[in-house]
């Protein structure tokens, strides 16, 4: 990549192509850079750059196809609460009100209605806490929402098939939903552990599939479904590691790929498996050819799985690599300033 990257994001954007922003490498004060991988091609190019440093941030896509992406960690380690948007058209960053709250390490997910709700995170401090707020994407302006009835972060949100918003763990056992059509939150069913920097997918059948994360750098293979319809949590089978800082990606055929991550402070894992929901059983897949923690994978229209960035053992990578879904292998793809082809070993 033009900077190496970690606690960075990427977006599949309407047109097929991956937009990635922010950085916490390069000594945290150029990453405002960011850069398109092109599917069709396998190339990386630049493009706009953000008006804020930022990582530790969130991206969502919202329905007009801009990229909406909300506070982090800024330059030098301030807690930001900018807000800004990138145009896939013009592939310029534009500046909008800023939230509420400064807050990194929260969460941000597109309503049905459009509209984008951030909860929670962590303050300057590293201390969760349980504001939300509403983005609007037709006036460009933040609300306050409702408190969540837990503070934490970093926890995980995700978008039910009834609308409904379902956040889980930080630093906590509880979950609760948020429902737009009130406005309000609600207790719902806990998990059977404290977790947090884990990870949380929907999955086609619409319960959700929590994995990995711990209790305080200790990381569990345990993982988790919540049904929506009974409101309560059961265990499944168990990873083949233990791993937190880990990613999650949905695969065309249903299945959970999960890739990297972190058993402890210092130790990475280049291993990857895959969670079959109609079996509840795990599968050793091909590794990848570096170690990776706080890397990003992004599910391609054509299947595959694009990984880049991340850390091993405070080395801080530009590289990346796909994962072909069809063949259950992996193989690298150029670095991303697109000086050279490269084979990751």
């Amino acid at each position: 990549m033009q900077s190496e990257r970690f606690f960075h994001t990427a977006s599949i954007l309407t047109n097929g192509k991956v937009l990635v922003a922010g950085n916490f490498g390069d000594e945290l004060c150029s990453p405002d850079r960011t850069e398109l991988y092109d599917p069709s091609t396998g190339m990386w190019t630049t493009t706009g750059r953000m008006n804020f440093v930022r990582c530790a941030h969130t991206a969502s896509v919202l329905n007009n196809g801009k990229v909406l992406v909300t506070g982090g960690v800024g330059c030098p380690t301030a807690i930001i609460n900018t807000a800004e948007l990138y145009d896939p058209a013009t592939g310029n960053w534009t500046t909008v009100s800023s939230m509420n709250s400064a807050r990194y390490l929260h969460t941000a997910t597109v309503l049905t209605n459009g509209k984008v709700l951030v909860a929670g995170g962590w303050d300057d401090s590293a201390t969760p806490f349980n504001s939300a707020e509403l983005y609007d994407p037709v006036t460009e302006t933040w609300t306050s929402a409702a408190n969540m009835h837990i503070a934490r972060g970093p926890h995980t949100a995700t978008l039910l098939s009834n609308g409904k918003v379902l956040v889980a763990g930080g630093e906590t056992d509880t979950a609760e939903l948020y429902d737009p059509l009130t406005g309000l939150w609600t207790i719902t069913g806990s998990l059977h552990a404290r977790r947090y920097h884990h990870k949380a997918c929907l999955l086609t059948n619409g319960k959700v599939l929590i994995t990995g994360g711990g209790n305080y750098e200790t990381p569990t293979d345990m993982t988790e479904i919540y049904d929506p319809s009974t409101e309560k949590w059961i265990i499944t089978g168990s990873m083949k590691y233990s791993r937190f800082e880990h990613t999650v990606s949905i695969l065309t055929n249903g299945m959970v790929f999960v890739t990297g991550g972190t058993t402890d402070s210092d130790y990475c894992l280049n291993s990857t498996e895959l969670y079959d929901p109609s079996t509840g059983s795990w599968t050793n897949a091909n590794s990848m050819h570096l170690k990776r923690c706080d890397h990003t994978a992004t599910t391609l229209r054509n299947g595959n799985v694009l990984v880049s960035g991340g850390y091993d053992n405070g080395v801080i990578t530009n590289t990346a690599e796909l994962y072909n879904s069809s063949t259950a292998s992996s193989t690298s793809t150029n670095n991303m300033n697109n000086a050279m082809n490269f084979e990751i070993i």
